[in-house]
């Protein structure tokens, strides 16, 4: 069974919404039978990268919030993500453009290391405040992950990678994908935002006896 996921690194509800699915996955029957494919989705993709800028007046000016109120709905996603098991750190975050993590992302599920890459990113931009748009941090985290180093960085330099992006961001709007995380459950049932694990567990189940488990047959 095929699920496949849009999300953009720069999302704090996409990283809880992966957990949320994690989660579930794990008390599924099945979860040996599923395949997890990362797709690229830029919530933002003119966002000018400005590591000096602070987080939160950023998010000020661009949802015409107060300071408070800004702060109020970080507490909110942090709690969130703290309820799913991670740790969030949304107001310290490096204000970046995530086109070159997302070309990352693709460059790692060509080694099978989608998945591993994707939690490195969250990570490393929502708890450790490192710059997603900067070519030696990127690959700093790709040798952690298992990538090397020197490919990594011709990768990145050359942009090899950024039809792909280009190229799963096309296949999201053909679907209609207007928000992300976005799942889509082996092309049957399109599940958009970070729901509860109870329902990402019942779509798993309901999608898996209509699409994977075997019939009797009669003779």
């Amino acid at each position: 069974m095929k699920v496949d996921i849009w999300s953009d690194i720069r999302c704090p509800f996409c990283y809880i919404g992966k957990r949320k699915f994690e989660n579930a996955l794990e008390n599924f029957p099945h979860k040996k039978d599923v395949e997890v494919i990362w797709h690229s989705f830029q919530l933002d993709p003119n966002l000018q990268t400005q590591p000096e800028k602070d987080t939160i007046d950023y998010f000020t000016e661009v949802k015409g919030v107060s300071r408070e109120q800004a702060l109020q709905m970080f507490n909110g996603a942090k709690k969130m993500a703290e309820e799913s098991g991670i740790e969030l750190k949304p107001e310290t975050s490096v204000l970046a453009n995530s086109e070159k993590s997302h070309q990352l992302l693709q460059f790692a599920k060509t080694k099978s290391l989608g998945n591993e890459m994707k939690e490195a990113l969250f990570i490393a931009h929502f708890k450790e405040a490192k710059n997603i748009d900067d070519i030696d941090t990127l690959v700093e985290i790709a040798n952690v992950v298992g990538l090397d180093k020197a490919e990594t960085k011709e990768v990145l330099t050359s942009g090899k990678f950024l039809q792909a992006v280009k190229q799963d961001e096309l296949a999201a709007q053909k679907i209609g994908v207007r928000g992300v995380p976005f799942f889509v459950f082996s092309n049957k049932y399109g599940v958009s935002g970070a729901q509860a694990e109870e329902t990402f567990l019942e779509i798993l189940q309901k999608t898996w006896e209509e699409t994977e488990e075997p019939k009797l047959s009669y003779y």
